[in-house]
């Protein structure tokens, strides 16, 4: 469906704080709702996203930028060099920066694989490159298989400009989400009844929203289904690359590519491409900083001319290639970030079990995928809603319906926890277990009166001119 077929708004709501002299009430008031993006057909919301911007280990950014002036004042040996920044620079992006960046990529996939600066196209953030590629392999018309659940914000990014279709692979609890022959074959048909041609597979590794990482077995999968169709490429988006933090290890499609026989890996080698981006790895969503990585010829001299459209700033470019070059803190960084993410996802984890939540077993990600199946008034997505609406406006918390990521079983939430500190995350969860043990025996019914009741204890600011804002997954 393009652009103009779509209604789009954008509101952005937060809730302040509720009219309490509470004082825990008052500082945690923020939890909540920062950005709601949705598509509406006529008065019904269709879909709901709900950005993650994520805040624990920016220290390690500024440590690095206190100790380094001459980089963030855009000096060279004392020397100012803004005026060479401010001037007209390499389409291409600065070398130094795309080494910088192709090293530090190898460093997050334990150096298994080398990328070639000269395969790489800078873009403004994923979302940019994304769509560059739906651009690049597909004609308006043509079809994506993506499994479910997968992140919402792709309905925008692969459909609205290129006319793209997507058609889900469905994925269900019941092999924790994992891709299967037969869902992917399925998929395959699907899109085949409805006159579409595929053009490939998109995965996201690691998954945004599950918090899990593809297998070998999931590759080998992908791979023998794209091998003889010659005309489909598999485009795997690795934006979270860098947040797994326990075994199984990230294993990036590349390294799946170097591990095949040169027969197979010349059959596929130029139609997998990767999708890259340091919105999540460093916390840098303002920066839009992105990339693709492509074998493809064609593909990267088409979309370096695209890229004129979204480029990186110089200035930007300058900075983090200075600070990505360092060896001694990127090592630092990747290792402690991991850590951090490991110990406030058991946080979330072992608070929501308290309230009698259970979690996707997850190892990636700023997420997890929570299982709020019992919590239902029935097993239907109306009921989804009707609890996202209670958590929302009763309990004040954020999170995302999985039926906003397309996930084939009511009842499924997305909650971030790399977006709040560890004292609101505290907050949250005592919520959490308040809401579950309020509702426990409670009778189903309509959440209006609950909603009208809380509205009034809130304070609301819309604004429609977020959109303009960048995209932040």
């Amino acid at each position: 469906m393009g652009l103009a077929e779509n209604q789009v708004s954008c509101n952005t709501v937060i809730f302040w704080c509720k009219k309490s002299k509470n004082k825990e009430a008052a500082s945690s008031s923020i939890i909540i709702i920062h950005h709601i993006y949705y598509v509406s057909h006529g008065s019904h919301v269709r879909k709901l996203l709900f950005f993650n911007n994520w805040q624990l280990s920016f220290d390690l950014l500024e440590s690095w930028l206190a100790k380094n002036p001459d980089v963030s004042g855009f000096k060279r040996d004392g020397k100012s060099i803004f005026r060479e920044l401010a001037l007209f620079q390499d389409y291409h992006g600065l070398p130094l920066f795309k080494k910088a960046l192709v090293d530090f990529m190898a460093e997050i996939r334990g150096n298994k694989v080398t990328f070639d600066p000269n395969h790489m196209v800078l873009t403004a953030g994923a979302t940019s490159a994304n769509e560059t590629l739906m651009f690049c392999v597909a004609e308006e018309g043509d079809a994506f298989l993506l499994p479910t659940p997968y992140y919402p914000g792709f309905d925008r990014d692969l459909k609205w400009r290129t006319g793209v279709e997507i058609v889900p692979i469905q994925c269900t609890s019941s092999n924790n989400f994992r891709i299967t022959e037969s869902a992917l074959e399925q998929a395959y048909q699907d899109a085949r009844k409805r006159n579409l041609r595929v053009k490939g597979v998109l995965v996201t590794n690691p998954s945004n929203p599950l918090g899990t990482t593809l297998s070998r077995n999931e590759f080998d999968l992908l791979v023998d289904f794209i091998k003889d169709k010659e005309t489909m490429h598999l485009i795997s988006d690795e934006i979270y690359s860098g947040t797994v933090f326990s075994s199984p290890s990230f294993v990036s499609v590349m390294e799946i590519l170097k591990e095949m026989t040169p027969n197979d890996a010349a059959k596929i080698w130029n139609r997998v491409h990767v999708v890259y981006s340091l919105s999540k790895d460093l916390g840098l969503p303002g920066f839009r900083v992105g990339a693709i990585y492509s074998e493809n010829d064609a593909v990267v001299a088409a979309a370096t001319k695209m890229s004129s459209f979204g480029l990186v700033s110089s200035q930007t470019q300058y900075l983090l290639a200075a600070m990505l070059s360092d060896n001694k803190f990127t090592k630092k960084y990747i290792s402690e970030n991991q850590k951090r993410l490991r110990r406030r996802q058991r946080m979330l984890v072992t608070g929501l079990q308290k309230a009698g939540i259970k979690c996707l077993k997850s190892n990636a990600g700023l997420f997890c995928w929570v299982d709020m199946r019992h919590l239902l008034c029935s097993n239907t997505f109306e009921a989804e809603m009707e609890l996202w609406k209670k958590i929302v406006y009763q309990v004040g918390l954020n999170i995302s319906p999985g039926s906003s990521c397309h996930c084939s079983e009511p009842g499924w939430f997305r909650v971030c926890f790399a977006n709040m500190s560890q004292d609101t995350l505290n907050v949250a969860m005592k919520r959490v277990k308040n809401f579950v043990t309020d509702s426990t025996g409670a009778e189903c019914g309509s959440s209006s009166a609950c909603f009208t009741k809380s509205f009034s204890n809130w304070v609301f600011r819309l604004s429609s001119r977020d959109h303009r804002a960048p995209e932040e997954r």
